[in-house]
């Protein structure tokens, strides 16, 4: 079942093992962090900050395996380079 709103996503890699994370900085999870998604471990909370000191963006062909995998959870999603504060 695909998600009627959208949820931003912001697509990033890691410096040190090129694993490709999607952060999403609107949803806030426990103390401050944001939900986020990675192919192993999957959902979990991330500091974003954190996150973005320790990746690069990623391109959209790097995050292309993660963004489908994604939708095919029912993600209906907004690609962004950057977390946008209101």
């Amino acid at each position: 079942m695909k998600d009627e709103e959208k949820t931003v996503v912001v697509f990033r890699k890691w410096k040190d093992n090129g694993d490709i994370i999607a952060l999403f900085p609107n949803i806030e999870e426990c103390h401050g962090c944001c939900g986020s998604y990675e192919h192993v471990g999957q959902h979990g909370a991330a500091d974003y900050t954190h996150c973005i000191k320790g990746t690069r963006p990623a391109t959209p062909n790097e995050s292309q395996s993660l963004l489908k995998e994604l939708r095919g959870l029912g993600y209906n999603l907004e690609v962004r380079s950057k977390r946008v504060r209101k």
